[in-house]
């Protein structure tokens, strides 16, 4: 009988109640270690974030270079697609005014009526002068036809203008999608940057932000400026343009860095060598990767002052050259228009502009 017998359940009581509890209040307690270990953001030490600040405004400024070009090509869709669209209009009223004499002539034919040549001469009380008439109809005649002719010609070319706006459009709305993309890698970066940037005390900040550059990198003081613009007057730079674009680039100490800017109070890299020899009467490129090429390359030991000196493999950034291995450059939002060595950066090359 008593092989027959079921068990009897053990009920969680007692200790061993208290055990299965206190095992499970463990393993969660471990799982929640666990996972909040995993969602928890590293320590970075400060020379750890100025690295990933400095990878995000390369990858920034990367991407800015990119939001220009695309902008700029963007404004110039829009100025063909608006020259196009006022040319239509302009044939639109030429063959409006086309369209009103034809229906002139053709009203003055009703008025008239149709009546057969042969029987019009030969009721014509005067055949003279109904001759005289005729001769003149057969020229109103090609002069309408010449009309008509004109009118189709009008035709066939607003509707080439119109299609052309229609392929511009279609171009110009691309160029802005890709503007849109450009514009929201810029904000991504550089909001991550700050964020990084916010994790350190207000003197680890101040330290990284100079770090390795010497007097030149750090923010100037509007003696640190004068002083700038003396030397800039000794300095002989290439050409009579090279210098009023230098001379303007030290006037520009100071201002702050702005991502798609190109002045007069704010500028991007690229930005700032465009205003710069804008007001040397010289126009160039909007972006470092026209910029480069927009001029003579010259060799780094052969560099003068104005010329433009680009960096990474990319060409993502440029500078002016001031002499002396220094540069004047809109370095990225976390510094201003300043003067810095051109080695700070891995170099890729130099223009000199005519």
């Amino acid at each position: 009988m008593a092989a027959h017998r079921r068990p009897r359940q053990r009920s969680l009581g007692g200790n061993t109640a208290r055990t299965a509890v206190t095992l499970a209040l463990a393993g969660a307690a471990t799982a929640a270690a666990f996972e909040g270990t995993g969602n928890a953001e590293p320590q970075l030490t400060p020379a750890q974030v100025k690295a990933e600040v400095d990878r995000l405004y390369q990858e920034a400024e990367t991407a800015t270079e990119k939001y220009d070009g695309a902008r700029e090509k963007a404004d110039a869709a829009q100025r063909r697609l608006n020259s196009l669209r006022d040319e239509a209009a302009r044939r639109q009223q030429k063959l409006n005014t086309a369209r009103d004499e034809l229906g002139s002539l053709a009203a003055a034919q009703y008025r008239d009526g149709a009546i057969d040549p042969s029987w019009q001469l030969a009721l014509s009380s005067d055949p003279d002068r109904y001759l005289d008439g005729a001769a003149f109809a057969e020229r109103a005649g090609d002069r309408q036809a010449g009309t008509v002719t004109r009118v189709r010609e009008q035709l066939r070319e607003i509707e080439q203008l119109r299609s052309d706006a229609r392929a511009e459009l279609t171009s110009l709305r691309s160029r802005q999608a890709e503007v849109r993309r450009h514009k929201q890698t810029v904000t991504a970066k550089l909001g991550e940057a700050r964020r990084l940037l916010a994790r350190l005390t207000p003197a680890e900040r101040s330290r990284i932000a100079g770090a390795g550059a010497g007097a030149g990198h750090a923010s100037r003081s509007a003696s640190d400026t004068r002083a700038a613009l003396e030397q800039a007057g000794s300095v002989a730079a290439s050409g009579s343009r090279a210098a009023a674009a230098v001379a303007y680039a030290y006037q520009k100490l100071g201002s702050p860095y702005v991502w798609g800017a190109t002045g007069p109070n704010a500028f991007d890299c690229s930005g700032l060598v465009q205003a710069a020899y804008r007001s040397a009467g010289v126009s160039l490129p909007r972006t470092t990767y026209a910029q480069i090429d927009a001029g003579r390359r010259v060799p780094r030991s052969q560099l003068q002052p104005g010329d433009l000196v680009f960096f990474y493999s990319g060409i993502s950034h440029v500078g002016i050259y001031i002499g002396n291995g220094r540069m004047i450059h809109a370095p990225n939002p976390s510094a201003p228009v300043r003067v810095a060595p051109v080695d700070e950066m891995p170099f890729a090359g130099a223009t000199r502009v005519s």
